[in-house]
């Protein structure tokens, strides 16, 4: 009898089961149906390859300091006999070099700070929209406060607070993820708590936090990957925002954004390749997860379309 009414409590709109597709021919239809975000996909993919594979791939230390070679162009020879791709900077670094060590730095950030900030800020609207009574109005009126503060100024703040750090961008970048993750996911499991199968679940004697983790938990699955991906470019840039600003990561550590902070201050009119590939790195990255995002809003929930970004 228990076996039976579990399987009334399976939504009605599941469908039957379709054979499984190969995953090459997977990936050839999602880049055949939605181009850019294939773009997006494989702009992740090699940024991971950078990431991961940064001391094989880099052609110079990041760290190695040689002022002979200080402000060399483009593929110009260096007086001292060395070609740098990108130029070298102020101290004779390779540009290259550092901005596939910062591709470390920014998906370390990026991926940190969104997995943590996005899972909380989901737990968080989970409890709060199927609870809902006083408990969600507290949450939201929490929410509402943090929302109140532009996502800069509040990652600011806590910087100031915390110092400069590498695991602080990573905290403040996730303080500033919850709210809205939060708001989210909290509208999406206010409609579904009503819906037949959850209140077949409840009437059959399921607690509420097996209705939440087994029930409504999964059918939040493609709004969290979506919010996650968005999101993960504008951690990016936050990232990059607050080292700008001489609060994010080390002076020394190679980051997009602290390349782009000194050689604007200092040197944009002697090299200003120094600021271009930086700046053109970030905003090909960004506009890749947007669009990676978009792509897979449409394909894992239709119902998403129009709506907008993070």
């Amino acid at each position: 009898m228990r076996e039976s009414t579990e399987q009334q409590a399976i939504p009605a709109n599941v469908g039957v089961l379709r054979p499984r597709v190969p995953l090459v021919k997977s990936v050839a239809g999602f880049a055949k149906r939605k181009p850019l975000g294939a773009f997006g996909a494989a702009t992740m993919l090699v940024l991971v390859l950078l990431a991961l594979f940064a001391p094989v791939i880099a052609p110079f230390d990041p760290y190695r300091v040689h002022v002979g070679d200080k402000y060399a162009g483009p593929l110009e020879q260096a007086a001292t006999g060395q070609t740098f791709l990108l130029g070298s900077d102020h101290l004779g670094r390779d540009t290259l070099s550092r901005l596939i060590h910062g591709a470390r730095i920014s998906l370390y950030v990026g991926l940190a700070s969104v997995a943590i900030g996005v899972t909380i800020g989901s737990l968080i609207g989970i409890f709060s929209g199927y609870f809902g009574g006083k408990l969600d109005l507290a949450v939201q009126r929490l929410v509402d406060g943090f929302m109140a503060f532009p996502p800069l100024i509040l990652a600011l703040t806590i910087m100031a607070v915390l110092g400069a750090s590498l695991e602080n961008v990573i905290i403040a970048v996730c303080v500033v993820l919850i709210p809205g993750a939060a708001r989210l996911v909290r509208s999406r499991v206010l409609s579904l708590r009503e819906m037949d199968y959850i209140l077949a679940a409840r009437a059959m004697g399921c607690g509420d936090v097996r209705i939440m983790f087994r029930h409504i938990l999964p059918n939040c699955l493609a709004i969290y990957i979506v919010f996650a991906t968005l999101t993960l470019g504008w951690a990016i840039v936050v990232e990059a925002s607050l080292s700008f600003l001489g609060v994010g990561t080390p002076p020394d550590v190679p980051s997009w954004g602290g390349m782009l902070a000194t050689a604007s201050r200092q040197w944009l009119e002697v090299s200003p390749w120094l600021v271009l590939f930086p700046a053109l790195t970030l905003s090909i990255v960004v506009v890749a997860f947007n669009v990676l995002g978009d792509a897979l809003r449409d394909v894992l929930d239709p119902r998403l379309r129009g709506t907008g970004g993070a």
